[in-house]
């Protein structure tokens, strides 16, 4: 139960049910109370109408007996003096509640007797003789007409005749009121559920046939996962819902997952045939001076743990890149992080010339930075013919830094392929001279971690001219 509940389709279904239940609970209400008052206003203004009609008929001085007054149950009326005793009433009043004069006999008393008269004292409107008041009083009650008692709506109107102040009581039926306000509620509590069925019943649908997809998109998941088969993908529907931009956002993550664990399986074997081969030589070198030591190639064997240490390191750096590495540090100047790392160098085929000032901060790892540099210089002592070039400039908000050479160039159909791992455009190249083809990799990797670029071009010498791009900070 527990489970059924706490689905997607189960919880918009109750939500949806919910809402619809008070809104329309409210919007009843608000209906049966707009009718019940809008019947009232009705049967009062019958009621103000009917009293109008018998006052002005006491004003002219009608005498009790001759008032015709309405004798059916729709109106039933009374005439009261000012000592509130009965002077005339309806014919078929059997009895009253609710007008302060319970009596349905007229008074012979009073019929004989002059009027109470008027009290000057009385703080109502005051009336001239043969004047009906504006003021209507109102209230509700009983009154049994001919045998039938019903609820009514009473209306009093005073009337100045004579020396005395009459009051004329007239009522108006409730049971129109109360009987379409019945049937109202009747038909609300009998419509109500089963309105609340249908739209359970849509809701449940619609729900149902909007999460079939996401159903499909959960069983292919659960299949690549048992399967480990990152080729599958998850079917993507045909509208253009949330549902298929999940379906698409879903096997666009597939499709980089593949693609970085195939980088990575790639890396893994290309890492161990690189390390094979100065491993493998390292070995032979040490065996051959191990049986005869004469023959043993000292610096053969130091050149090769060097290589391979240095081929380790990459590795290592490249791994952490992958792990999702960010670079720690503070702001530094690349202006003279960039003479430092060149006035280290020793032992260059070709002298390094540096352009630029100091005083242009980023924000990033020194180290990982000073690498970079470090990749780009080696690549152009590799290829350049006479000279190396490395300029620091601004370009806008960005840092750049340039190495030209003026060696052969990059094809430029090879200008994206030469930063993948393990690559070299010159295959005749000894492994020795050339590297293991992961110094621009490594420079692109980081340049990217510190929210820059590194893109290679064509330099105005014909050779090579890269351009590291890093935001650079304000002052």
């Amino acid at each position: 139960m527990k489970r059924l509940f706490g689905s997607v389709r189960a919880q918009a279904t109750i939500g949806a049910t919910l809402v619809v239940a008070v809104a329309l609970i409210a919007a009843g209400t608000a209906v049966l109370l707009s009718l019940r008052s809008n019947l009232i206003q009705e049967a009062a203004a019958q009621a103000d109408a009917t009293a109008r009609q018998v006052a002005s008929k006491v004003a002219a001085r009608t005498a009790y007996e001759d008032l015709d007054l309405p004798d059916d149950e729709d109106r039933p009326v009374q005439v009261v003096d000012s000592r509130g005793r009965l002077l005339a009433v309806s014919e078929d009043l059997e009895r009253i509640s609710g007008t302060g004069t319970e009596a349905v006999r007229p008074d012979p008393e009073a019929l004989r007797e002059p009027g109470g008269g008027n009290d000057d004292d009385d703080d109502g409107e005051r009336l001239e003789a043969g004047e009906i008041s504006d003021e209507v009083e109102r209230g509700e009650g009983t009154a049994t007409v001919d045998g039938h008692t019903a609820d009514y709506r009473f209306s009093a109107v005073e009337v100045e005749n004579d020396d005395d102040r009459l009051t004329v009581w007239a009522g108006a039926p409730l049971a129109a009121e109360q009987g379409a306000v019945s049937t109202a509620q009747t038909v609300m509590l009998i419509g109500l559920p089963l309105l609340l069925v249908v739209v359970a019943g849509v809701t449940w649908g619609v729900t149902g046939r909007a999460l079939k997809p996401v159903e499909g998109i959960r069983r292919e998941m659960a299949a690549i996962t048992a399967s480990e088969d990152l080729g599958r993908r998850v079917p993507e529907p045909s509208t253009h819902d949330e549902v298929a931009r999940l379906a698409r956002t879903t096997n666009a993550t597939l499709t980089a997952l593949e693609a970085s664990v195939e980088r990575q399986r790639s890396f893994v074997a290309d890492a161990s045939h690189e390390l094979r081969s100065p491993i493998a030589s390292l070995r032979t070198q040490l065996e051959v001076g191990l049986a005869h030591p004469e023959l043993l190639d000292v610096a053969g064997a130091v050149e090769d743990t060097v290589r391979l240490q240095a081929l380790a390191a990459d590795l290592l750096l490249l791994a952490r890149l992958d792990a999702g590495e960010r670079p720690t540090g503070g702001r530094l100047d690349l202006g003279a992080l960039v003479r430092e790392e060149v006035s280290q160098r020793v032992g260059d085929r070709l002298p390094v010339t540096v352009h630029g000032r100091a005083g242009l901060e980023v924000a990033g790892s020194r180290g990982q930075l000073a690498r970079v540099v470090g990749n780009l210089v080696d690549n152009a002592q590799r290829h350049a013919t006479s000279r190396v070039e490395v300029r620091v400039r601004t370009d806008g908000p960005e840092a750049v830094v340039s190495v030209a050479d003026d060696g052969s160039g990059v094809p430029e159909p090879e200008r994206e392929r030469i930063f993948e791992r393990f690559v070299r455009l010159d295959d005749a190249r000894s492994r020795d001279d050339g590297g293991a083809g992961l110094g621009l990799a490594i420079a692109r990797d980081v340049a990217a971690r510190h929210g820059g670029t590194l893109r290679v071009r064509e330099a105005p010498e014909g050779g090579a001219l890269f351009e590291l791009r890093l935001p650079r900070l304000g002052d």
